[in-house]
């Protein structure tokens, strides 16, 4: 029986703090070894749901525990443990070199880890791997086309290579071409096609034998907006039909539109996780975001205006916008452009919005990630 002065009451309110969530909480505890029927004796301000530890394993469609990977003595990844639960998308949100993309060539086989676990669709990635890629699909940071064939050829490459008959390869290229709007370009040499549809194009090339899920790594990196919107909304299909998505990005926009669950990475940690409304929660407030006429009056202006925010400002002198997080409400923008007018300091625009997920990465971290523009 569990005693008055117990550790797991404390545990939970802490870990709520934090913003996990509840399904997390009872995960970890579980892994802990604590028995469900515990929970029963402890009194909690807000009830828990009871989930059993074979509930929450069977949910999860990848389990990553405790894994590193190091290369000599420098540490690409360090103890990362995650979830990713069956039927949605997850982010891995993080800067160049976090260790997105080494978590994911673990979890496809393409590496192995230093230390630690990690399973897909019920497979270890070490000693089940053949069986793992047969339910897996990657598409990488870069697409893997060949720009010699045309795009109905590499399909039909990529299906002969998963041992579907050449009829089949034939038949489902020819569906995948329709689907990812390149019927028209389909006997094109790859290498005549735009960035867009090089991505459109690899995308369908992973997707060839329907993997229950998908690994995508940055999928639209150096992409402009209008291709970046399309491969949203494919990706937004591929979930709905039953797939599983994993996607890194450095792009908090996507990962907001996109993930029902992000875990933020940095420099080998997971230092963040919850829904996209609960880390911008985390953030706390309003903030202010100033643009300074003259790019060169970021850092004056920062400090002119410190006293009104909550934190300490962020001045950035390429692009003349201070970001400051704040509790004062619409009076701070009053008080704000009479303090930069005293100090003669010109604006060019002065926005009072919610928390951003770039707003937690640059709390969490001290610097921000790459926006969409």
């Amino acid at each position: 029986m569990l005693m008055e002065n117990n550790p797991v009451p404390k545990y939970i309110e802490e870990s709520r703090a934090a913003g996990k969530t509840d399904s997390q909480i009872i995960g970890a505890l579980t892994k802990a070894g604590w028995n469900v029927d515990d929970f029963l004796e402890i009194t909690l301000k807000h009830t828990l749901p009871i989930t059993t530890k074979k509930e929450t394993e069977r949910n999860n469609i990848i389990s990553v525990s405790e894994v590193s990977k190091s290369y000599g003595k420098v540490k690409a990844l360090n103890e990362v443990s995650l979830n990713v639960e069956r039927g949605t998308v997850t982010a891995l949100l993080g800067p160049n070199g976090a260790g997105k993309t080494t978590l994911v060539k673990i979890l496809t086989t393409l590496l192995e880890p230093s230390s630690g676990v990690a399973t897909v669709a019920g497979f270890d990635v070490v000693y089940d791997a053949q069986k793992l890629r047969s339910v897996i699909g990657l598409a990488g940071q870069y697409a893997a086309i060949d720009e010699i064939l045309s795009g109905r050829e590499n399909l039909e490459m990529g299906g002969r290579l998963y041992h579907l008959s050449k009829r089949e390869a034939k038949t489902r290229a020819a569906e995948l071409l329709q689907r990812f709007e390149l019927d028209e370009a389909a006997d094109r040499p790859a290498r005549t096609y735009s960035g867009g549809m090089r991505r459109r194009l690899d995308l369908a090339a992973s997707l060839i034998v329907q993997p229950q899920i998908l690994f995508l790594d940055e999928p639209t990196t150096g992409l402009d907006p209008r291709s970046r919107f399309t491969l949203w909304k494919i990706i937004r299909d591929l979930v709905e039909g039953g797939a599983t998505v994993l996607l890194t990005t450095q792009y908090m926009e996507e990962a907001d539109q996109l993930a029902n669950y992000i875990f933020i990475i940095d420099q080998g940690h997971i230092i963040a996780q919850g829904t996209a409304e609960e880390l911008k929660n985390q953030a706390g407030g309003d903030v202010l975001e100033l643009h300074m006429a003259d790019h060169n009056d970021a850092e004056k202006a920062a400090a002119a205006v410190k006293e009104f925010g909550a934190e300490d400002p962020h001045a950035d002198n390429g692009s003349g916008m201070i970001t400051m997080p704040t509790v004062g409400g619409a009076q701070v923008l009053v008080d704000v452009v009479r303090r930069l007018d005293a100090e003669k300091l010109k604006l060019s625009d002065v926005i009072l919005r919610r928390p951003s997920l770039d707003d937690v990465f640059m709390k969490l971290t001290g610097h921000a990630t790459n926006k969409n523009s």
